[in-house]
């Protein structure tokens, strides 16, 4: 499962580093923590909205623009992996050709 928190500090991190920027003058220019500012490109932590428009006004876009390419990347994981399609067991007749296959070996 893809969490949000991992997806927006992806994108933050991919935006920051297109723009050539260090952490520390983004922080900078966003007035937070240098340390969180890094751990919310860790996904480690979750920004508040208002944290995440101080970034994105930092990283001279918008807060649209941010979410956009986050939500344009989990429309693209769940089309790779619906979660709907995973099943919680296997099928019997995959266990039973298991089973069958275990005991030629």
């Amino acid at each position: 499962m893809v969490l949000m928190r991992h997806e927006i500090g992806d994108v933050l991190r991919d935006f920051r580093q297109q723009k050539g920027a260090t952490l520390r003058h983004i922080a900078s220019r966003a007035n937070v923590a240098l340390g969180y500012l890094s751990e919310v490109e860790r996904g480690q932590k979750e920004a508040s909205s208002e944290i995440l428009a101080s970034i994105a006004e930092a990283l001279d876009m918008t807060l649209s623009d941010i979410l956009h390419e986050v939500a344009d990347r989990l429309s693209v994981f769940e089309q790779i992996v619906p979660s709907s399609s995973v099943p919680d067991t296997l099928p019997d007749e995959l266990v039973a050709e298991f089973d069958s296959d275990m005991a030629v070996r």
